[in-house]
């Protein structure tokens, strides 16, 4: 705690720094050190601002010193506009001087580890390295050396990415976008995301935070960040590029190769309620969406499944285009209730439909009355939990103001979110736009970025269920992280881990001879499987180990002389377990996270298809279920599709559950675990095959 006191205090002495040494100054027009020195004395919050260059002595008419030793007293901030050559030896005096902060601009490659050395010991805050720095507009602080739109008014978007490329975008994008505070992080040698978010969060300005990550770094304060803005109900808004560290060494388990590179981000935002965007356009709709619109209000009563958007629409063509953007992305729409239609009947012109998705445009006759009337109705509905005019919003070259007129006006009839969502962001009335973002209405840019802006709208109404209690069976913890030191688990050893924590096993008998196998087939009963148990072998079904289907003794003969001769003699036999759907369940640990809990397609195909769903452990009840309900078309073949019986879907949740514990309990033990597959069906889900990979283990034993 004292630590975390003591980065914050450093993190908001270098952000909200009251006096400023610029070194690298020059006078010289277009110059690195003439941006520097004219973008700090542009900070409104006027902090004493120090300029230094050794060839220098007046710098934009300023005052200018040889070097940092020159200056009387320890500064809050040191910008470098120096020479990677220069970085250390500068960072070094500024240290010993004192000095709160630093923002190093370059790469400085290769010298990443030594600045962050100087900085820890000096307990300064260091920017960057290869960044654009950062503008605290709710504290009138500029401390960038490249030259972006002033003035900036204070907002209520706190912005933090690794790329100085989106810093510049989103600072200058062309929509009303204001910020509480802008940071391009770069590469992070000591100051971490976490630590702007942490400071963004204690700013009251702050309403909602975007990020743009291009890796993970500093894990467990970004959690506590995050658990912080959830707390706070405060939206954060991510685009994450190249992955995390997650999966890339551990190609043995299947588990490793479905998290992939992004296993880590989907589960550490989906545990933190985080929104996670696919591109900067959609990031740009959904920050404007959370910014300066209305959010949708948890106390509706309503379940997922029963809330939804309503849009209106002046093109036939266009509505359909909506629905089906709608339906692949996932966004519904709202069941109108019986009163709803027949309201809007008595407003449509005939031959109109009043259904959702609504075209409203017949004769064309009073626009504006009749698209006012129409939200009017839709927003009184109680299912319809936001309303969205979809239409183009071009330059109407009769200077007719219809939509936006009615949409202003609808702005005071209903206290739900209303916006404008644009199909053709190339074709924008910027006049128009600009009107209704500052009367208090988002204008989304783009059917698809839009809708996903709405669906993270509607994601942010839904109650996250709480972070579960960690409980812990002592007595089971001691036993297995005794038995897991002693090295790989045996078939009979793994199939006991999983009954331990309460997930179904096949019944297994071991085999080493032919008469062996046969009487084992006679002793559970045909049909069975026979597979191999060779050692080394983790995927069976990869080299032909697996033979399915055998119905009498003489067939299990032959299979068993068939493998013993290709893989040894070494086998198990099961039962032939049949069910519904194939399912794969896994941990695999994570560089940075920890250990992560899997949920994907099983069988032989769960590389192939790669559906899956990655979660932080423990799990809830709620978030076990929500990853099964994330894979469709598992969960419609769950239900049951040409006359097959439903699975019980309990019992596969109640996997996940256990599999979560074991994750708890053991997962700093366990470099990889799978279940795969797990045979779900009427009466229940019931592991076929396992394979537990130890950390730093050389081997591993499937069951």
């Amino acid at each position: 705690m004292q630590a975390k006191t003591a980065r914050a205090a450093t993190t908001r002495r270098m952000l909200e720094a009251g006096s400023i040494v610029v070194v690298g100054a020059s006078s010289r027009p277009g110059s690195f050190g003439a941006r520097m020195a004219s973008e700090v004395l542009r900070s409104p919050g006027s902090p004493r601002v120090h300029l230094v260059h050794p060839k220098y002595r007046e710098v934009l008419g300023r005052p200018c010193v040889p070097s940092l030793s020159d200056l009387p007293e320890p500064v809050d901030l040191v910008l470098l506009g120096v020479p990677d050559s220069a970085l250390v030896d500068q960072l070094s005096l500024a240290a010993e001087r004192g000095d709160g902060g630093a923002v190093v601009f370059g790469a400085a490659r290769g010298l990443g580890a030594d600045l962050a050395a100087v900085a820890h010991a000096g307990g300064m805050a260091l920017c960057g390295a290869g960044c654009m720095g950062f503008v605290n507009v709710a504290r009138g602080v500029r401390a960038i050396g490249y030259v972006e739109p002033f003035p900036l008014q204070s907002g209520p978007i706190a912005f933090i990415t690794h790329s100085g490329s989106v810093f510049s975008a989103l600072l200058r994008t062309r929509r009303p976008f204001t910020y509480s505070v802008a940071v391009s992080a770069g590469q992070e040698l000591v100051t971490s995301t976490a630590d702007y978010l942490a400071y963004a969060l204690d700013l009251g300005e702050t309403r909602v935070v975007a990020l743009f990550l291009e890796t993970l770094r500093d894990a467990d304060s970004l959690r506590a960040e995050l658990d912080r803005a959830r707390d706070r109900d405060i939206p954060v808004v991510a685009l994450t590029v190249g992955g995390s560290p997650t999966g890339r060494a551990m190609v043995t388990a299947h588990s490793g190769a479905l998290a992939g590179d992004d296993g880590a981000w989907e589960a550490l935002f989906s545990a933190y309620g985080v929104h996670r965007v696919h591109d900067l356009d959609e990031l740009a709709d959904t920050v404007e969406l959370f910014s300066i619109g209305r959010r949708i209000s948890r106390s509706i009563g309503r379940s997922k499944a029963e809330r939804g958007i309503a849009t209106l629409h002046d093109s036939g063509g266009e509505r359909v285009m909506v629905a089906d953007a709608a339906a692949s992305i996932g966004v519904p729409f709202a069941a109108l209730g019986d009163r709803t239609r027949a309201r809007l009947g008595l407003v449509l012109d005939q031959g109109l439909e009043p259904t959702n998705p609504l075209d409203v445009w017949g004769t064309g006759a009073d626009t504006e009355a009749l698209v006012t009337e129409c939200m009017g109705v839709l927003a009184d509905d109680d299912a319809v939990a936001a309303v969205a005019l979809a239409v183009d919003l071009v330059e109407e070259y009769d200077a007719d103001e219809s939509y936006p007129k009615a949409l202003v006006t609808m702005l005071g009839r209903t206290a739900k979110p209303l916006l404008a969502l644009s199909n053709a962001a190339a074709s924008l009335d910027q006049v128009q736009a600009q009107r209704l973002r500052a009367a208090g209405i988002p204008v989304l840019q783009g059917t698809h970025t839009g809708l996903r802006a709405l669906r993270h709208l509607l994601d942010d109404s839904l109650e996250l269920p709480p972070m579960p209690q960690v409980t812990v069976d002592v007595g089971r913890r001691l036993l297995w992280r005794a038995r897991l030191s002693r090295g790989p688990l045996d078939t009979a050893a793994t199939a006991a881990l999983l009954r331990d924590y309460g997930i179904g096993v096949a019944q297994t008998l071991p085999a080493g001879s032919r008469a062996a196998a046969v009487n084992a087939a006679d002793e559970l009963g045909y049909p069975v499987v026979l597979k191999t148990d060779a050692a080394g072998i983790d995927h069976k079904a990869d080299v032909g180990g697996v033979v399915v289907g055998l119905a009498d003794a003489p067939s299990v003969a032959v299979a068993y002389d068939d493998l013993s001769d290709r893989l040894g003699g070494r086998v198990v036999i099961q039962p032939h377990i049949r069910g519904t759907v194939e399912l794969a369940l896994g941990i695999v640990d994570d560089p940075l996270l920890g250990p992560l809990v899997l949920l994907g397609v099983g069988g032989t195909l769960v590389e192939v298809i790669a559906q899956r769903r990655v979660a932080l452990p423990p799990l809830s009840l709620a978030r076990a279920d929500a990853m099964l309900e994330g894979l469709p078309v598992v969960s419609t073949l769950l239900a049951g599709v040409r006359g097959r019986p439903a699975a019980d879907r309990h019992t596969i949740v109640a996997a996940l559950l256990a599999l979560s514990q074991l994750a708890t309990e053991l997962g700093d033990l366990i470099e990889a675990l799978d279940v795969n597959p797990l045979v779900c069906g009427p009466t229940g889900a019931v592991a076929v095959d396992a394979m537990v990979v130890l950390s730093d283990a050389p081997t591993s034993s499937p069951l």
